[in-house]
């Protein structure tokens, strides 16, 4: 077995909380959680909204964690809930205009911070980075489609 610090998950993690120890005291001081944080920048970049199971999804957050976010979201009237109009169970999530406006005020400090870990790492060494992740993701999702093709793929 390979030793503990060289596993995939831990350097992925040890890197995480590397990379957030920059982020979360920005965070803190908007009385924000880095999940916060990530449902808002979501849907900043989906003006029209998200239904709540592709919001888990983008975020990587479990649907009850993610309810709970939400309405604590929303009773800062940060977030909207409005009912889908093709399937009454759905809900869609947006963005209050008080949330557009707290991403927008910042948005250049989180800016500055990326510049911050850019110039220490390097853009070319962190634009590859980003690539190989993906990379990775990709990879893993086509190997695992591979040998566990879904039910439609099964029918075609």
């Amino acid at each position: 077995m390979r030793t503990f610090e060289r596993s995939l998950p831990m350097s992925l993690l040890k890197a995480r909380e590397a990379v957030m120890k920059k982020f979360i005291p920005h965070l803190r001081a908007h009385d924000l959680s880095p999940q916060q944080w990530r449902v808002l920048r979501a849907l900043y970049d989906s003006p029209a909204g998200l239904e709540m199971s592709a919001l888990s999804e983008r975020c990587f957050l479990l649907m009850p964690s993610l309810s709970r976010i939400i309405q604590n979201l929303a009773a800062r009237e940060l977030v909207m809930r409005r009912i889908a109009e093709h399937d009454q169970r759905c809900s869609i999530i947006s963005l209050h205009a008080q949330g557009r406006r707290l991403v927008e005020l910042m948005a250049p400090e989180s800016e500055a911070r990326y510049t911050h870990i850019t110039a220490v790492f390097g853009y070319g060494k962190l634009e590859l980075l980003y690539e190989l992740l993906d990379e990775l993701v990709e990879k893993l999702e086509a190997a695992e489609q591979e040998h566990h093709p879904s039910s439609h793929e099964l029918l075609d």
